[in-house]
């Protein structure tokens, strides 16, 4: 049996004569995705000759055994793919010099689908650039390549079928997605029009790409989008929307000549992608259309369907059937589920863990792909010095911690979970520089999620390994993100009446400096090295420096001990559940919310917010207030007015006033604004109510505090 060694990275501190100089090393190569099973030795041997033998005993599909040692280099594999993923270990084992430290390792994935996911529909990308991706991929041992070819924002495959899908549906005048999406301007433009912009990938182009990746053991999926999400599509060809005009993002269900089609088009597909698995898309059906046309009713009641749910799964059961007759399979998101799952489909769950929960449990093979933390559109850093997102916060840390086998599934549901997948939307990426800065480094954290055992992960010391490899990335010319982020989390104690402040860092070669008072730190500011503990109020501020040179704006935390921390608060209207907070303590817990909704410290209501304190007791009262956030992009809106009601029993209440927001909502920046009421009275019960103005009817409003003092 092979000793496992697993020695710790670490951080070393070395004298400099101006000023302090951190420099990181491992005392092992800083292999990732971390091996599952290495023994580290202290020769350093040089490379001049690899054995390559393969095996079919005891080493794991995809897995090898590596040996370095005086003897020689010698690499066994199960299959071909793990003498490749044997190499790629090498290539980080080796140094500049061609030599590699003495080891003895045994490897293998924790799961076999270890995905990513590109839109290029809502901006088109270059073949050149799929084949970087897909060399970074290989190196990551990420082995599958989800293309996401057709959407709203073009057609992208190119079909000798249809030519006009890449002749009507594949150009639009607009390239900034907000104007062109949510200002009404959806059209689309003949090819070669001048001025125009998008693009799509020629038969010939998507047959490069399919053995490109095949070289590097990867599998690309592609993705027709079905029966949703296909607004492009009827600029081409109208007839096949219920109304028979572009306007619509379903198809026909009802229309004999939607399945003739989308048949005809999965043919080409299949022909191009020898992918089992072929993603025919599935979500955000509308389904409204269906409602009232003629031919979907006359189907509806024909099959004995009950609802336009289950229209939708006669639909994916109908694509199904023709591509499992054609030895294939179907991925579909998971709404595919509603209605009923098709037999034999697998499931993408990407609105949390639900669906995919719900799959396993029918015995379904599911990828994991949930927005938090796996949508790479989201911010990976605060707002205020990153480029526009879509919203949502999924820094490496959060990426590293996930799981794809929910802890509340049993063994056997477990096994239909075949790994999981990050996603990358385009609407807000405009430009290939930037999806590179999106997708690295947090796609090798989620290499080592899928491929290191769980119980062999370690945060520390992959931070030190994912910082040399972001340096690496970047000098070799990616545009990867630089690990800027400050993470700022709080503890509140209420019997010491205190607040505790914890401030985390990515970048192991930066130094966090902060103040309270709301100034900006500057490079002679404290350095943040331990707990801030605050009595009273803070206005905190955080920035990361290399040496004088500050590398991000300040990041902002107001913190309050108040009278408010730890009383009752009554609902006379309930917050939306799926934004629920600490629940009935969320209000009145001291912790207040970062800069996304996300981080479960912002409460979230669909109607009028309407919240009472009960401070147990009157008090003389001096400043109550609240802050509340616009994420327009996500329905969330600061709400249309601002009321602050006083009372001493609890049934007669007072005004002290009522504020507006001065905040658009046409504004699409994260935007924030605190509401702020002075009193000189006193009272038991504070009551603040917020309303939305009429336009933002249905949408949210969300707050994380009512501060009283």
């Amino acid at each position: 049996m092979m000793k496992i060694q697993h020695l710790p990275a670490l951080i070393v501190l070395t004298a400099c004569c101006c000023s302090p100089k951190y420099e990181l090393y491992t005392d092992y190569p800083p292999v990732i995705p971390a091996p599952a099973e290495v023994c580290w030795k202290k020769e350093e041997i040089k490379v001049t000759e690899i054995v390559r033998k393969l095996s079919h005993d005891e080493i794991p599909e995809e897995g090898y055994h590596l040996q370095i040692d005086r003897q020689g280099i010698v690499l066994e594999a199960h299959d071909s793919a793990g003498l490749f993923y044997g190499e790629q270990t090498l290539r980080q084992i080796m140094d500049e010099k061609g030599r590699a430290r003495a080891c003895d390792i045994l490897d293998y994935p924790a799961f076999p689908y270890r995905g990513l996911h590109l839109d290029v529909s809502r901006h088109f990308m270059s073949t050149d650039y799929i084949k970087t991706l897909l060399d970074l991929m290989a190196e990551y041992k990420l082995n599958r390549f989800h293309w996401h070819l057709t959407d709203g924002g073009g057609w992208r495959f190119e079909s000798k079928k249809y030519p006009l899908l890449t002749r009507k549906a594949q150009a639009r005048m607009e390239s900034d997605w907000t104007r062109w999406w949510d200002n009404g301007q959806r059209n689309f433009v003949e090819t070669g029009t001048p001025g125009s912009y998008g693009g799509f990938y020629t038969q010939e182009e998507m047959r490069e790409i399919v053995a490109y990746a095949a070289e590097r053991h990867i599998t690309v999926i592609p993705e027709i989008e079905m029966p949703g999400h296909s607004n492009e599509v009827f600029f081409a060809y109208p007839e096949l929307t219920c109304k028979g005009t572009t306007g619509s993002s379903d198809y026909c269900i009802g229309n004999p000549k939607t399945f003739e089609f989308l048949f005809n088009i999965l043919d080409e597909v299949m022909d191009i992608f020898p992918s089992r698995y072929i993603h025919i898309g599935g979500d955000e059906a509308g389904k409204n259309d269906w409602k009232t046309c003629p031919a979907c009713q006359y189907l509806m009641k024909n099959e004995k369907l009950e609802d336009v749910d289950e229209l939708q799964s006669w639909s994916i059961r109908k694509v199904e059937q023709y591509l499992n007759g054609k030895g294939r399979r179907i991925i579909g998101w998971d709404e595919i589920l509603q209605g009923g799952l098709a037999p034999d489909a697998t499931v993408m769950s990407w609105r949390g863990e639900d669906g995919g929960k719900t799959a396993a449990k029918m015995r379904h093979h599911v990828i994991m792909t949930p927005g938090n933390p796996l949508y790479f559109d989201h911010y990976q850093a605060a707002p205020s010095f990153e480029p526009l997102a879509i919203g949502g916060y999924n820094p490496l840390e959060r990426v590293y911690a996930y799981n794809p086998l929910p802890a509340d599934l049993t063994e056997e549901d477990h096994q239909y979970i075949l790994g999981a997948q990050a996603n990358l939307w385009t609407e807000y990426i405009p430009d290939e520089k930037h999806a590179e800065y999106m997708t690295w480094p947090r796609a090798i954290a989620l290499s080592e999620v899928l491929w290191t055992p769980a119980e062999k992960k370690d945060w520390n010391d992959f931070l030190v390994r994912a910082n040399l490899h972001t340096a690496q990335l970047i000098q070799r010319g990616i545009n990867a993100f630089p690990l800027r982020n400050i993470d700022i989390q709080s503890e509140v104690d209420t019997i010491r009446q205190e607040i505790r402040i914890r401030i985390k860092k990515e970048n192991l070669l930066a130094q966090l400096r902060y103040t309270t008072d709301g100034s900006q730190p500057e490079y002679r500011s404290p350095l943040c090295d331990s707990i801030i503990t605050i009595k009273d109020s803070a206005q905190i501020r955080v920035r990361l420096f290399k040496g004088k040179e500050a590398l991000t704006d300040a990041i902002s935390y107001d913190s309050d001990y108040h009278k408010g921390i730890g009383k009752k608060a009554l609902y006379n209207s309930q917050y939306y559940s799926g934004y629920a907070a600490g629940g009935n303590t969320a209000l009145t817990d001291g912790k207040r919310g970062s800069w996304t909704y996300l981080d479960g410290l912002w409460q979230g209501f669909t109607r009028p917010m309407d919240v009472t304190i009960d401070l147990g007791e009157k008090q003389e009262l001096h400043r109550i207030s609240a802050k509340f956030m616009q994420v327009k992009g996500a329905w969330v809106y600061t709400p249309g007015t601002v009321e602050v009601l006083l009372s001493d029993d609890g049934e007669h209440f007072r005004s002290i006033g009522v504020k507006k927001t001065a905040i658009s909502m046409d504004d699409f920046e994260i935007r924030f604004e605190t509401q702020k009421f002075n009193t000189t009275d006193s009272a038991r019960y504070v009551r603040m109510k917020a309303t939305q103005s009429e336009t933002k009817e249905g949408t949210f409003i969300f707050t994380d505090e009512i501060i009283i003092f």
